[in-house]
């Protein structure tokens, strides 16, 4: 399965209507639409300067990890609706001994797609392989500078030279298995304009896929400038010239059109939050979700979730607007 182009055909339906219309039969009919995003643990090994966990308050209340029973259980009650798993959310999914044991559990309950969201700092050859040997199908990868200075700078507690190792163990294993590397490269106005020397710093071999994506707020970060309007000038000239050597590395770019578009609205992001699963030690999907006692079609029985989604069909897009903001990049495929 290719998600990507799920993502560019939601985006290619214009209508709100349609979209919900699908979920609805979706769910009615017990087929997968959910993406379930799973923090099996509540820590990371990094202090990045545009995450929460600078916020040395708010790290104090991110503990606890999956007991093995559990996982199990998370597994039996929504894997089975799930389009899409994503290993890691918020936090750095590596630090899990039993990580290879989610993707088996993805696998064993016939998960399309199944993805790791890492700072690759944990990554080595003899790490990888034993997730794609269990199934898995692509690494995301958090980047917040291409130099070595400015990416220890804004990724501290991080190594330069272990984000190489783990990108030139891919180079070699994509030679036995087949999976997808993407990078999520987050910009503000001081780590912009390195992105014109991206590909000098890092082997087009490696990855497969690109994703730039401004700074965003989330949480008390101690990087805090969130304002990139003075890169607009200058934006859609550097990104054509990364588009270029993206397409020469037939890589597929994720990138805004243009700055300008970040504000307005955007009608592929109405049905976010009617997809979107999270699960962690302290959440999972919905509050008041016994997910331990209740399975996912009895609880979405009792919150009325199908006539929800219905109900939805006939909605202005003024109604659904507070989701326009989710999903702000378009997708060219090389």
């Amino acid at each position: 399965m290719n998600i990507y182009k799920l993502l560019q055909l939601n985006r290619k339906i214009k209508s709100h209507r349609i979209k919900f219309l699908g979920l609805y039969l979706l769910h009615k009919f017990n087929k997968r639409y959910l993406a379930v995003n799973l923090d099996p643990v509540l820590a990371c090994n990094l202090r990045c300067k545009m995450c929460y966990f600078t916020d040395a308050d708010y790290v104090k209340t991110l503990k606890g990890q999956f007991k093995e029973d559990d996982l199990e259980q998370v597994a039996r009650t929504i894997f089975n609706r799930a389009l899409k798993l994503q290993i890691g959310c918020g936090t750095e999914p590596t630090l899990y001994k039993n990580l290879v044991r989610i993707v088996e559990l993805g696998k064993q309950y016939k998960v399309p797609y199944i993805s790791i969201t890492t700072n690759a700092n944990l990554l080595t050859k003899e790490t990888i392989e034993p997730l794609l040997k269990a199934g898995l199908n692509e690494f995301t990868i958090s980047l917040h500078g291409v130099t070595k200075e400015s990416y220890e700078s804004f990724m501290k507690k991080a190594s330069y030279e272990k984000f190489q190792n783990a990108l030139n163990a891919f180079v070699e294993l994509k030679k036995s298995y087949d999976f997808k590397v993407r990078i999520n490269y987050t910009f503000n106005k001081d780590n912009f304009y390195e992105l014109k020397d991206f590909f000098k710093h890092f082997n087009g071999e490696s990855f497969d896929i690109l994703q730039l994506r401004p700074i965003q707020k989330i949480g008390n970060t101690e990087y805090n400038d969130f304002d990139v309007s003075s890169l607009e000038d200058d934006y859609l000239d550097l990104i054509k010239d990364v588009r270029q050597k993206c397409s020469n590395h037939h890589i597929t770019l994720m990138a805004p059109d243009s700055l300008s578009i970040l504000k307005g609205e955007n009608n592929s992001s109405f049905v976010f939050d009617y997809t979107f699963c999270y699960v962690s030690p302290k959440k999972f999907w919905k509050e008041d979700f016994n997910w331990r006692e209740e399975s996912f079609n009895d609880f979405s029985k009792k919150i009325g979730w199908s006539k929800l989604l219905l109900s939805n069909v006939f909605k202005t897009k003024s109604q659904l607007r507070s989701l326009s903001n989710k999903l702000n990049y378009e997708i060219e495929f090389n």
